[in-house]
């Protein structure tokens, strides 16, 4: 279990975090849930050792492992959708990537580049290349944006079957209803409803 204790973050004179405490179970996803500017991202980058409280503590994160899907899908227009998963996987994983493609549902799009993507697909292809990396826990700021409903929930079905946590953001009401766990929060600074 991931618990997060006390947490403080401000930038400036605005406090976002302010001794904020919650678990993460260790297995399954749980569903962040809030107004937008609340304090979600940034409790996210916290997470995944991206921002540094004030003050507070996390346990149950080993440094390192923790991948951070971030809200701009920040591809590389010279890569083609089979590139961005082999330029973080090891060269003896590249077999895996049609499983990786699948999971994400572009299979027959290994040799198009990003420009020739929807949305929805880009944003796709960004979850797939983050879910690649093997981390211990997965980080997801608003994983299915621009992604049709009923696509994102058979994805997400597939998420739940991860041996690791994975912690995500949404507004998206069906996508909460189908997490394991839903917290939903109110800020700034962030708090538990």
């Amino acid at each position: 279990m991931i618990r997060c204790r006390d947490l403080t973050v401000s930038f400036g004179d605005r406090t976002v975090l302010d001794r904020f405490s919650f678990d993460v179970p260790a297995a399954g996803v749980t569903a962040l849930s809030g107004p937008s500017g609340c304090g979600k991202t940034t409790l996210l980058r916290v997470l995944a050792g991206l921002e540094k409280p004030r003050s507070g503590a996390v346990e149950g994160i080993v440094p390192r492992q923790t991948a951070l899907l971030f809200q701009d899908d920040r591809l590389l227009p010279w890569r083609t959708v089979e590139q961005h998963l082999t330029d973080v996987l090891p060269k003896s994983r590249w077999g895996e990537v049609p499983a990786r493609l699948a999971l994400a549902e572009l299979e027959g799009e290994e040799h198009t580049f990003p420009a020739a993507l929807s949305g929805g697909m880009g944003r796709r292809l960004a979850l797939a290349r983050c879910l690649a990396l093997e981390a211990g826990l997965y980080l997801l700021d608003e994983p299915f944006a621009g992604v049709d409903l009923p696509r994102a929930l058979r994805i997400l079905e597939r998420l739940k079957a991860l041996p690791v946590p994975v912690l995500l953001v949404s507004h998206e009401p069906a996508v909460l209803s189908a997490a394991d766990t839903v917290i939903e929060l109110d800020g700034p600074p962030l708090r538990t409803c």
